[in-house]
């Protein structure tokens, strides 16, 4: 992926098992060029441990954009609905996430490859106009080396 496609500041990170597999890639994505994080895109593979959250709980990215702005009050799920959203030619799945922190906004969806794409947004609301920017990660980063 070229970061130069995306305006402000783009980080990238990996969540590596023991066995060398890749659990996890996250995207931390700072519209505003340093002055916090508008957004962190979450992809899990199945079986990844950051996908194992306890009922009521935000997803894993949700957790991470908050350490990322410094901000430690708990937040919980309180709602989730699903919409369909059309990327490209395909049907989306998009599960909602409502959370007790009403300047976060959360989205998830499965690709077709098992992978969870989970978008958290401080601040700024998910429009279905994201999801055309979207660039799939390749398969192969997930897999052992």
């Amino acid at each position: 992926m070229d970061p130069g496609d995306w305006p402000g500041d783009l980080g990238a990170g990996l969540l590596p098992a023991p066995d060398g597999t890749c659990q996890g890639v996250f995207l931390r994505y700072d519209l505003f060029g340093g002055r916090g994080p508008a957004m962190i895109i979450g992809n899990l593979p199945e079986g990844s441990p950051a996908r194992e959250v306890a009922e009521g709980q935000p997803p894993f990215e949700v957790t991470q954009l908050l350490a990322a702005l410094g901000n430690d009050e708990p937040v919980q799920v309180v709602d989730i609905e699903d919409s369909p959203v059309m990327h490209e030619d395909n049907l989306l799945i998009v599960r909602r996430i409502k959370l007790s922190e009403g300047r976060i906004s959360c989205a998830q969806f499965d690709r077709s490859d098992g992978v969870l794409v989970t978008i958290a947004s401080w601040d700024r609301p998910i429009t279905d106009d994201l999801y055309r920017l979207l660039k799939p990660l390749p398969a192969e980063m997930f897999q052992q080396r």
